[in-house]
């Protein structure tokens, strides 16, 4: 009994030591990370009318405020539902880095933009811990129904700090998660609601600076600021 605990000190010290965050969820993402995933299946799921972000995308990609010309990282970019759409928005000239961990999602992301001839459209792999995007490029980070799958989050956004330009968009949109009024679903499966999200993104180096309201009924819509770290 001594001896396994000694080594589980010395794991956590070590885990310490390294300054590396301990997943806040462990296993949310296993079901994207199956190498039997069907793109097609997550389509369908994704991608119709009854789930609300898909419902209301044309006001969503509004709000954000995409222009000619910018540089967007859309952050667990899925089937591409968004990124397609950020991709018209920013051209000519602009760039849309869709940004993923699963492999099959980014090789889907790259066919799904040549078959609808978007340009400017870069599938990126990332993983649980970092964006993997170069540093001080992006405009404006599109975090949508995502943020609560974030295994790392800390780390997460630490790393998207480092890829967003000075005074650079952050747009997180996730499930209201309100005892007593949201769905059995939403409270097992988001681990928390949006001030505790909003907390830890401003631990990251981010302001909030505004809100969508009206248009979104299950999520929110907050808009945050890079700020520059003291």
């Amino acid at each position: 009994m001594m001896i396994m605990r000694t080594v589980c000190v010395s794991v956590l010290m070590a885990v310490a030591a390294s300054g590396q965050e301990a997943s806040v969820k462990p296993g949310v993402n296993e079901k994207f990370l199956d190498p039997e995933l069907k793109v097609e299946e997550w389509t369908e799921r994704f991608e119709t009318e009854s789930r609300e972000i898909h419902r209301q995308r044309e006001a969503i990609v509004k709000a954000v405020g995409i222009r000619e010309g910018m540089v967007v990282a859309d952050i667990g970019a899925g089937t591409g539902l968004f990124t397609m759409l950020f991709g018209k928005a920013a051209a000519p000239g602009g760039r849309v880095y869709a940004v993923e961990i699963a492999q099959k999602f980014v090789d889907h992301l790259g066919a799904r933009a040549s078959k609808e001839k978007v340009s400017g459209v870069v599938p990126v792999l990332g993983t649980a811990r970092s964006v993997e995007l170069p540093a001080g490029v992006v405009d404006v980070a599109f975090i949508c129904d995502v943020y609560h799958h974030f295994e790392h989050p800390a780390d997460t956004m630490k790393s998207l700090w480092k890829a967003m330009k000075p005074g650079g968009t952050v747009v997180l949109i996730d499930f209201h998660r309100i005892a007593g009024k949201s769905s059995e679903w939403t409270m097992g499966h988001v681990r928390a609601g949006q001030e505790v999200f909003e907390r830890e993104i401003a631990a990251a180096g981010f302001e909030k600076v505004g809100e969508e309201k009206g248009f979104l009924l299950e999520n929110y819509f907050v808009r945050f600021r890079r700020k520059e770290k003291v």
